[in-house]
């Protein structure tokens, strides 16, 4: 299991947004991380989330804690992970 650390890229797993990808910015305390997508490349917007609605995958990028979106999709773009950003995932409902 991939760790829950700033620049892993995740797949949220709940809410209005399950099935988007999303970038970890910076880790709030035990139970919730601040996301971004941003929205601009994923439809996710920067917001808390629980790290109970989220799936890391083994994609990382390289960003430092409370970076902007802007930041966030200089990374992206540097790694060629934009378009993987941009595919929505299909969500199993237990």
């Amino acid at each position: 299991m991939s760790a829950i650390e700033v620049g892993r890229i995740c797949v949220k797993t709940r809410g209005r947004e399950a099935g988007k990808k999303c970038v970890i910015v910076d880790i709030i305390d035990d139970k919730f991380v601040l996301v971004t997508g941003p929205k601009s490349v994923s439809g996710v917007k920067r917001r808390r989330s629980n790290i109970k609605h989220l799936e890391p995958t083994e994609k990382k990028i390289e960003v430092k804690a409370g970076a902007s979106d802007d930041e966030v999709i200089e990374a992206l773009n540097k790694q060629n992970l934009l378009e993987y950003m941009k595919e929505p995932i299909k969500i199993k409902v237990q």
